[in-house]
């Protein structure tokens, strides 16, 4: 019997919401099937931050490393759904304290019943930067959320990406978890070898363990 599969990537297109001031999703088609064409080809402009998408360092941190450069291991593996809905602008310890047992090197954090996928949150819910020390203290490889951003919109000094590039932690971003129950899945999401680029589209998807 096959295991199942969540998709938790939201769909991409011209409508996608984008971070204010970020490049929207726009395609172009420069061929298309006639005769004397057999194929249709398309061109892409996009932000590497539309839909479920994987940070660099380098998104962070002047010396950071590029998407294309990163280990794909944080990508692959165990991981954990934590839900912390409705928690508030940020998410705090006692928030994930009842999910920390054994936990696995991934962790994905669901605080939206619904994720909104038709517009930018302004007031997105975020981690409280000492969650995510708490997560590298038990040896977690990669967070996820499935809002923009793990800080809030407005912030300027990013506390919880610094806590990321300090603790060499990866991160993925904007996921859509409304339909995934809490618990331990195999995590896939693997970011494109993007080699200057800052960060990357992923197809993020669990499967049953």
């Amino acid at each position: 019997m096959s295991k199942r599969l969540w998709d938790i990537s939201p769909p991409v297109h011209a409508g996608a919401p984008v971070f204010p001031g970020d490049t929207a999703y726009r395609q172009e088609w420069v061929a298309t099937i006639a005769p004397g064409c057999p194929v249709n080809v398309s061109a892409i402009t996009m932000s590497p931050h539309v839909g479920a998408h994987a940070d660099a360092p380098l998104h962070y941190d002047p010396e950071g490393a590029p998407i294309g450069a990163v280990d794909l291991l944080p990508y692959l593996g165990r991981c954990r759904v934590i839900h912390a809905i409705g928690c508030g602008p940020l998410v705090r310890a006692e928030h994930v304290a009842h999910a920390l047992a054994d936990l696995p090197p991934r962790v994905l954090l669901r605080t939206y019943q619904q994720a909104p996928q038709d517009h930018f949150d302004n007031d997105l819910p975020a981690f409280d930067a000492a969650v995510i020390e708490a997560f590298a203290e038990r040896g977690v490889l990669l967070v996820g959320i499935d809002s923009s951003s793990v800080d809030p919109a407005a912030s300027k000094d990013l506390p919880s990406h610094q806590v990321l590039r300090r603790r060499q932690v990866r991160v993925l971003e904007n996921l859509v978890l409304d339909d995934v129950p809490e618990g331990d899945y195999e995590l896939i999401a693997l970011p494109l070898k993007l080699t200057t680029a800052d960060a990357s589209p992923v197809r993020a998807v669990l499967r049953e363990l």
